[in-house]
């Protein structure tokens, strides 16, 4: 289960990876009203923004995903196997995001959610 948890804290920590991306990348950053300066910016930095905003929207349902696999027994293999999946797909999805592949980007978006899916009819299934 250590995998599991392991990708639950890298998950919770994108976002943050992703908003220093959306401020450093950018001239001009100021701590003091850092979320008027995120709505101002542009390109590259904006999808930055957008996609750390996307992580925190992400991050619930895939922490009760793997806590209610887990507590209903689903085997440790297949939570592993779809939260290292998740954790894939989302970093892919990020770079799609940053990177405007919006396209390849909605697609990876569906299969991260699939795996939060899989997880949640395998813990209904399993009790």
């Amino acid at each position: 289960m250590a995998i599991a948890y392991f990708c639950l804290l890298i998950t919770a920590i994108m976002p943050l990876i992703l908003a220093g991306y959306a401020k450093f990348s950018s001239k001009g950053y100021d701590n003091s009203s850092p979320r008027e300066f995120l709505e101002k910016l542009q390109g590259r930095a904006k999808r930055a923004h957008y996609a750390q905003l996307n992580s925190w929207e992400a991050f619930p349902a895939f922490a009760a995903s793997v806590i209610v696999a887990h507590l209903a027994g689903v085997a440790l293999s297949q939570i592993t196997v779809l939260a290292v999946s998740f954790v894939i797909f989302r970093i892919f999805y990020s770079i799609c995001y940053i990177l405007d592949l919006h396209a390849l980007r909605s697609t990876v978006w569906f299969c991260a959610f699939f795996c939060v899916v899989t997880l949640f009819i395998s813990a209904i299934l399993h009790s």
